[in-house]
């Protein structure tokens, strides 16, 4: 997508500027992206954003026919009765800046302390969580 070259444009913004999309974990994987980037030293700092907008009911009825998602309407992470998923909509964003960059007068509202990416493998069906890499992904992080 060009939305991210385009703000890194208007903006006058160098290094690395992509769009992530990883189905529900585009966020998530882009701020880790923007962490990493910026501890090796590759940016000074990172515009991080994400928006999932349910604009048509096609892919509800997909998702129902193939049955990820919850019956119920409850998502149950971690949880051996899980049973699918319930979709959302959001929007967000972020500006990270590394912490060699702060000046006196800067104000961080929050501290990355780690983060990290995988995917679940094998599990139940392609969209089932998988329990053990999760919580492995949570100790990588």
């Amino acid at each position: 997508s060009l939305m991210s070259n385009r703000i890194s444009y208007v903006f006058g913004l160098r290094g690395p500027s992509m769009t992530i999309d990883t189905a529900c974990s585009s966020s998530l994987v882009a701020m880790d992206a923007a962490v990493k980037n910026t501890r090796l030293g590759l940016c000074k700092g990172a515009i991080v954003g994400g928006v999932n907008l349910m604009m048509s009911p096609h892919l509800f009825v997909a998702f129902s026919k193939a049955r990820m998602l919850s019956p119920d309407c409850r998502c149950k992470t971690f949880d051996a009765k899980a049973n699918g998923y319930v979709r959302g909509e959001g929007a967000g964003a972020a500006f990270l800046l590394a912490t060699s960059q702060l000046t006196e007068n800067d104000r961080p509202l929050a501290t990355v302390l780690g983060s990290s990416v995988n995917h679940d493998g094998t599990s139940a069906s392609l969209t089932a969580p998988n329990g053990p890499a999760q919580q492995e992904v949570l100790r990588g992080a």
